[in-house]
């Protein structure tokens, strides 16, 4: 790749190609519109809910090698809103058209065991962690961590799926069999007091902007609730923007990156996973910052001067999922309720519908 593709300004006017076709698309579209941009889409599936938005929708496999190259020629960035694309296929993508985060950088937040040495490499905290390739090494693994610990996929597990919580009654040769013989690791089990992210952009020249530590509630290993800002002490918050700085900058990524991390109860903050593109814990950006996580999306990505993560209120964000959708009619007459749905024609059980944000007084 030339210097020219890593740092090229794309200009109002021009064509960003996304990668995946879901909420996160749809919601970037949106932002990419109103900063004068064409939005052109890539993935499998017709009548997704960024293809009902943007300019172009190329509906093709991942790995279809001519899709992507004519995809390619039609865009003059590429970003995405779905990680889990064949790092072949972003290789491929790199050669022809800038693309932010590079492959590299996909690769690596693709898979739980190298995401999570990487973070040990800088000095940044994890929950203790071993490989696991084999039902042998599951069990060495959990001797050494102990029980309970949690057996998860390296990769494309997401929303609790591909992981089995390892408990004094678990058999091990069956929790391996739920694993299909994936490449694995063994999480140690580690207190914590609460879950958080932090949303951090970096730019083409290196520039950095944080949204605040948020809390984040899951329900059945699924985000529920979205409090902005945590309830943390101003020194965790410290913390916590700063290994995301640490992470993003090490990582030399361009483009959106969350950051999901632990509040232990004896002060500790450790990072559970990171995800390169906009996050679902930053929804409430759109109703509540000067500037959203999408529109901070579309420049970075662009090479834009980023804008203002600041936020004037604070929110509480909620998804709405399946039948959820169905309360919309009251959500409406809320007056500090803001929805937004996601176009989806079919409400099935856990299915991510739509999310509503209560805007709150901010506090001083």
């Amino acid at each position: 790749m030339t210097q020219d593709f890593e740092t090229r300004v794309i200009a109002p006017g021009s064509t960003i190609g996304i990668m995946g076709n879901g909420q996160l698309g749809r919601m970037a579209a949106f932002c990419a519109a109103e900063l004068g941009y064409k939005v052109h889409v890539f993935g499998p599936g017709a009548d997704s809910p960024t293809e009902q938005v943007c300019a172009k929708a190329t509906i093709a496999d991942y790995s279809d090698l001519d899709a992507l190259r004519a995809f390619a020629n039609d865009v003059d960035v590429v970003t995405f809103e779905f990680e889990n694309v064949p790092h072949d296929s972003v290789k491929l993508l790199s050669e022809l058209v800038p693309v932010r985060p590079g492959w590299k950088c996909l690769h690596l937040s693709q898979n739980r065991l190298r995401e999570k040495t990487f973070c040990n490499d800088h000095g940044i905290g994890t929950a203790p962690f071993e490989a696991v390739r084999s039902l042998a090494d599951l069990k060495a693994a959990v001797a050494k961590l102990g029980r309970p610990s949690v057996l998860k996929t390296t990769e494309m597990g997401y929303d609790g799926k591909g992981q089995v919580k390892i408990t004094d009654d678990t058999d091990l040769a069956s929790a391996w069999a739920e694993m299909k013989d994936a490449e694995a690791v063994l999480e140690g089990f580690i207190s914590f007091e609460r879950e958080i992210s932090v949303i951090v952009a970096r730019g083409v020249t290196g520039d950095t902007a944080c949204f605040c530590p948020v809390e984040n509630v899951h329900t059945n290993h699924v985000l529920d609730v979205t409090v902005a800002p945590a309830e943390i002490a101003q020194s965790l918050s410290k913390k916590a923007e700063d290994i995301a700085i640490k992470l993003v900058t090490a990582m030399e990524f361009v483009g959106l990156l969350a950051v999901e991390m632990f509040v232990t109860t004896d002060g500790d903050i450790l990072v559970n996973e990171v995800a390169p593109r906009p996050h679902n814990s930053g929804h409430w950006t759109i109703d509540a910052c000067v500037t959203s996580q999408f529109e901070q999306f579309i420049r970075a990505v662009c090479g834009l001067p980023l804008g203002d993560p600041s936020h004037h209120s604070n929110a509480r964000m909620k998804n709405l999922l399946g039948d959820d959708i169905d309360g919309w009619q009251a959500i409406l007459t809320e007056p500090t309720a803001k929805l937004h749905l996601y176009g989806k024609a079919e409400a099935k059980p856990g299915r991510k519908m739509g999310h509503v944000t209560w805007i709150l007084p901010k506090k001083d």
